[in-house]
């Protein structure tokens, strides 16, 4: 089933409130790096997750997590003034899993690439079992001087 048009340009257009806001800051100390990687609206646009990411360590991905946490509230009446909606939804914000799978898809495509150049080397070194072309090739019957092909009289 397709995604409502609505809800979809709505979660664009939080993602742009709640971005704007951050860069102008907020007054929690807590809050680090945060970046808002994406937003999504319920069909009936009363319920909003946005997505985001922080930029440092565990503890500051905590920190900011609580900051964001606290300014809920604000954050929201702020969606709610840019908004033209009747109802403003309600907020729920996400730590995005995306860098942590990246890195670790990362991680696999390497072990991979590691493997199949030791496959490779030991493909190289390697020889036949048996003969190098297994297949039976039909017997070539000598041609005798005298002898002359059909086709050529």
């Amino acid at each position: 089933m397709a995604e409502n048009p609505r809800a979809r340009k709505l979660a664009e257009r939080i993602q742009q409130i709640i971005a704007k806001r951050l860069e102008k800051g907020l007054r929690d100390p807590r809050m680090g790096f945060v970046t808002i990687t994406d937003v999504r609206v319920t069909g009936d646009l009363q319920h909003a997750s946005v997505f985001y990411t922080v930029y440092g360590t565990d503890e500051e991905r905590a920190g900011s997590a609580a900051a964001l946490k606290a300014a809920t509230g604000m954050l929201r009446t702020e969606v709610g003034r840019n908004l033209t909606t009747r109802l403003t939804p309600q907020l729920e914000f996400i730590l995005d899993g995306i860098p942590e799978n990246a890195n670790h898809i990362n991680e696999l495509l390497r072990t991979a690439s590691e493997r199949d150049r030791e496959a490779a080397q030991l493909a190289a070194q390697a020889e036949y079992a048996g003969e190098a072309d297994p297949y039976v090739k039909p017997r070539e019957e000598p041609v005798e001087p005298g002898d002359q092909d059909p086709g050529e009289r």
